[in-house]
């Protein structure tokens, strides 16, 4: 019994043993397998970092010539995202078949009439009063004077001095030389001869409605104490008949304040005429602005045969103004609200929704993006009419990388030359205009007043090419763009922009406002009086995609119209921006209500 106990015992012993030992070459196997998985790992981690640090290096930049310019270091630390979509430098993100975003240097030749459109030459100007309307002698009558205030910068008063000649005609009363604005935003004070020939606004339109300088004397005092009054804006000519007339019949003298869009869109054939006269013929700037604004033209065309004109409107009042967002997170949105508290009568908007229904201007580069898109090179001449700019040269930098040869009229005249005009935002903008009309291409980058003057004056001397961003398609499109090839991207820039290039018949007759499509007074060549029945038709056979860019073009549902609101009007005159270009920021509210007291005094 007793060996029998040990020998169990020693049997037992061995067991033990030969368990401990599988334990240990277990747990052996399973420490070697978990150091063979980390290391593979780490070697695969290893190869994917040094071949995306190899592409990296070999990966070419936005632009082939000139670089995007490195920024201070300082200027890196206080970047601004909201004012660029993607650091262009970083824009080097692969797309499907291996190709890479980016942007030629050379201009696109396939579009040959870039310049200027094949079917200008059959239109012109044509504003003469028919036979019917009968000469100002013959229905002014001499005991009524109508005085007008106008309202806001220099192009939307120029609307509003446009209409008081017709509003005169329509009353049968004498008009007095309208005042300028001298009160709100702008802080300007010229009167209307320092900005406009006013002998030569006289004696053009003494057929039309009789203008006299001031109101006449009797005895050392006026005739009578003018009768302050407001019409609604988009007043008809009946609005004015029962409005208007029976205060002038019985004070002589009245005086319309706040004159800016306060007459009807549409008019009898005769007097949409009489608006282009006033406007394209008979408003005419003084001899040292225009001077000073052929000498600015000059100096563009000696270095090149052709330029482009480009309103930006990128201010900080302006974009605080429509609203908008750029990306720029709070500190953006700090800035841009605290500005927008100065105007009290704008509602609420969605910043972001504001920006995706193409409301709001494009960035600098977003619009240096579409004209190299639609085939400028980079060796085109632009000249750029803008106050400040939001974030400064950095929000500049990629549309000068784009179009170096950037020019302004600070660049382009001294500040002895530009001194007379300094002090006088007004003048200011009257140099712009000039050298915006009398550009090759026009580019606005807004809806506003001095866009749809420009416009509509391109239209009316020869339809030069006046293009309006497609803000609504470009913008979701520039915001994807390194997903795209630049072949895609700018065959997509160039079909949303169908409808938008200003060709002769992109509005229908009588769409819009009549300052921006003044319709009535363009006629066709008989010669090719079926050019536009041929373009019409081949706009109707093509596909919904075509006729999808035109029907926005032409019903301008979506896009931003800031042409009835008076930017600054609400301001105090101590917080207004001295030396401001008054480019005419308007309002974007669509409200027509017919209440005379429509906006606070």
């Amino acid at each position: 019994m007793r060996r029998v106990f040990f020998f169990g015992a020693f049997n037992g012993k061995r067991e033990r043993e030969m368990a401990f030992q599988r334990r240990r070459h277990h747990e052996r196997m399973v420490t070697a397998a978990r150091m063979s998985g980390m290391t593979a790992i780490s070697a695969a981690a290893l190869f994917i970092f040094m071949v995306l640090a190899f592409l990296t290096v070999l990966a070419p930049p936005l632009v082939d010539q000139p670089a995007f310019p490195n920024p201070p270091e300082h200027s890196r630390r206080a970047r601004r995202s909201s004012m660029l979509l993607e650091n262009p430098m970083e824009m080097k993100g692969k797309v499907s078949g291996g190709e890479i975003f980016r942007v030629p240097n050379g201009g696109d030749m396939q579009w040959s009439d870039i310049w200027e459109s094949k079917g200008s030459r059959y239109f012109y100007g044509c504003s003469n009063a028919s036979k019917e309307f009968e000469k100002a002698d013959a229905i002014i009558y001499p005991d009524r004077y109508l005085m007008i205030s106008t309202s806001g910068g220099l192009n939307q008063q120029r609307t509003g001095i446009t209409d008081a000649v017709v509003a005169a005609r329509i009353l049968n009363a004498t008009l007095v030389v309208p005042t300028l604005d001298q009160m709100s935003f702008w802080k300007d004070a010229s009167n209307f001869t320092e900005v406009f020939d006013v002998e030569w606004f006289i004696s053009s339109l003494s057929k039309d409605v009789k203008i006299v300088k001031e109101l006449p004397s009797k005895g050392g005092k006026v005739i009578a104490t003018p009768y302050r009054m407001r019409v609604p804006r988009k007043c008809t000519p009946r609005c004015y008949q029962n409005r208007v007339f029976p205060a002038l019949l019985k004070k002589r003298v009245v005086q319309l304040t706040k004159f800016d869009y306060r007459l009807s869109n549409k008019l009898e054939n005769d007097l949409q005429k009489l608006r282009c006269r006033v406007n394209y013929h008979a408003l005419r700037f003084t001899d040292p602005i225009r001077k000073m604004g052929e000498t600015l033209i000059k100096r563009m065309k000696s270095k090149s045969k052709h330029f482009i004109a480009l309103h930006l409107r990128f201010e900080p009042d302006m974009l605080a103004f429509s609203g908008c967002y750029y990306g720029g997170g709070d500190k953006e949105r700090l800035e841009l609200g605290t500005i927008r508290k100065r105007w009290k009568n704008l509602h609420e908007s969605n910043p972001d929704k504001e920006r995706r229904q193409g409301r709001c201007p494009l960035t600098p580069e977003e619009v240096g993006l579409m004209l190299r898109a639609l085939g400028f090179g980079n060796d085109v001449h632009i000249y750029v009419a803008s106050g400040e700019v939001y974030g400064g040269e950095e929000t500049l930098a990629p549309l000068k990388a784009l179009f170096p040869n950037f020019h302004s009229k600070d660049t382009l005249a001294n500040k002895e030359e530009l001194s007379p005009f300094l002090p006088f935002s007004s003048r200011m903008a009257a140099l712009d205009y000039i050298v915006c009309d009398e550009s090759d291409v026009f580019v606005t980058n807004n809806n506003g007043n001095m866009a749809k003057m420009l416009a509509g004056r391109r239209r009316y001397f020869g339809h030069k090419r006046t293009i309006r961003p497609n803000a609504k398609k470009l913008y979701s499109l520039c915001q994807n763009r390194t997903s795209l090839t630049w072949d895609v991207f700018a065959s997509k820039i160039r079909t949303f922009q169908k409808g938008f290039m200003g060709e002769p018949n992109e509005i229908r007759p009588g769409r819009g406002e009549f300052h921006e499509n003044p319709s009535t007074c363009i006629c066709e060549t008989k010669s090719e009086a079926g050019f536009s029945a041929q373009v019409q038709q081949r706009v109707e056979i093509k596909d919904g995609r075509d006729n999808l860019s035109r029907s926005e073009a032409l019903s301008g549902s979506d896009e931003q119209d800031w042409g009835d609101w008076d930017y600054g009007e609400t301001v105090p005159v101590e917080k207004a921006l001295p030396n401001r270009t008054a480019v005419d920021y308007d309002h974007f509210l669509k409200n027509e209500d017919t209440d005379l007291e429509e906006f606070s005094d």
